[in-house]
């Protein structure tokens, strides 16, 4: 009797487990490893702001891919996931993240708010990726746009999708040297890579396009340490500046436009990025046709797709003061996803050699924006366009910024071959 009971026990239990495994829920199947991008910024800190706003352009661009299936790779489809690692706005924060992101073993790296920090990133991935071949790193560079980034610092495991500061100082300097009613400028930055930069090309590329105009000051400030600006400013108007150029971002442009409605400055402001995070606001009427921006877009760069692009991320995040949407971040993602895809792998090296050359046609986006990655330097190469600030609803501008009532109209837009420069890379390839 005993096989009996024996055989009868194990069918019953065969029963249960069956019954068991049937209904266990389904969140509990294995679910599929995300494909990990790294955002290595200041998400506390003076330049906080300027962080969240690139993760929310960086999230938003990831949920778009997720929604339409994700990556898709020979094993089946994976998430693309952001993982947020806080710098602090400080280089050695950032190179503990870096740190971090390694351990985790995320493969892809993505930053952008300063120069200096990207510079140091660039260095040590160099190292890392020599000495521990296993646990690559791949850097994606939206922001910082030092051009020895892409020049004599130039790495394999950099990809720039930023157009660098020559670039856009030169759309600039173009429409500043066309405008014959300006004959006195300042030069005015963060005392840091970039900012001096800018200061010291500046002066370079208008003494060739206007060797008549006066350069009547020139200014180096901390970064990310001055509270008032007034002091600044008042040196500016005190010395009959009729234009002032810049590369300040962040708060330190916020805070210097405001101290020049305090106090009527009525110079031209030319700028990297004078058309977001709160300037509009700060300035109001007094920036009306006097503060100019150059971008790779902007709101109101016109187009019925363009316009249905940027109603759709003004759906998806509604406050006003959340409106910074950059299409270089959302091509970035996007060119990621495809380079992941065509090499069928996460691997940062085959990832590496599908963005080289890789071209943006811009479907992804509605058919906004396009440019390629020249392989030559890793530098991404797209249109620009200089736009000047007006009243909402005036012609041109269709929509505001950060619900301001003042938008930006075009003034020069310029094809992505007419933006591209010569470079001095000679990059070491693995």
């Amino acid at each position: 009797m005993r096989p009996m009971k024996n055989r009868v026990l194990k069918s019953v239990l065969a029963v249960l487990v069956a019954t068991w495994c049937g209904s266990w829920p389904a969140a509990a199947q294995p679910r599929p490893e995300p494909v990990r991008l790294a955002l290595i910024e200041g998400l506390s800190g003076p330049f906080a702001n300027a962080g969240e706003a690139v993760f929310r352009n960086l999230a938003w661009a990831a949920e778009r891919i997720n929604a339409r299936g994700g990556v898709q790779l020979p094993e089946g489809a994976r998430p693309l996931q952001i993982v947020r690692l806080d710098s602090k706005g400080q280089t050695e924060e950032a190179l503990s993240m870096l740190r971090s992101a390694i351990d985790q073993r995320i493969a892809f790296v993505a930053q952008g708010n300063s120069s200096a920090t990207a510079a140091a990133l660039i260095d040590a991935i160099d190292k890392h990726n020599e000495r521990d071949p296993q646990r690559r790193v791949l850097f994606l560079n939206y922001a910082a746009v030092e051009p020895s980034l892409t020049n004599e610092r130039c790495s394999f495991w950099h990809f720039r999708f930023d157009a660098h500061a020559d670039m856009r100082l030169a759309a600039l300097m173009d429409v500043l040297a066309e405008d014959r009613s300006v004959h006195s400028v300042y030069l005015i930055g963060q005392d840091y890579s970039f900012g001096q930069h800018v200061v010291r090309k500046s002066r370079e590329m208008l003494a060739k396009r206007r060797p008549d105009l006066n350069i009547v000051g020139e200014e180096l400030h901390p970064m990310g340490r001055i509270k008032d600006f007034l002091p600044y400013v008042a040196k500016i108007k005190a010395s009959g500046a009729q234009a002032v150029v810049t590369g300040n971002w962040g708060n330190d442009l916020t805070l210097m436009i405001k101290a020049a409605r305090e106090v009527g400055l009525q110079a031209k402001f030319y700028t990297f990025y004078g058309n977001a995070l709160g300037v509009p606001a700060a300035i109001g009427e007094a920036g009306v046709g006097r503060v100019l921006a150059v971008a790779e877009w902007h709101p109101n760069a016109g187009g019925a797709a363009s316009d249905r692009f940027y109603a759709s991320f003004r759906e998806r995040f509604p406050r006003a003061a959340d409106d910074y949407l950059h299409m270089r971040m959302q091509a970035m993602v996007e060119m990621l996803v495809a380079a992941v895809e065509r090499a069928g792998t996460t691997d940062p090296l085959a990832v590496a050699r599908a963005l080289e050359g890789a071209r943006f046609d811009g479907a992804a986006l509605g058919g906004v924006h396009q440019g390629y990655m020249r392989a030559a330097d890793h530098q991404f190469i797209q249109p620009l366009y200089v736009s000047l600030m007006q009243k909402a609803g005036g012609p041109g501008v269709r929509f505001d910024n950060e619900g301001s009532g003042y938008g930006f109209a075009t003034v020069r837009h310029l094809s992505a071959a007419s933006t591209e420069p010569p470079h001095q890379c000679q990059m070491r390839r693995p």
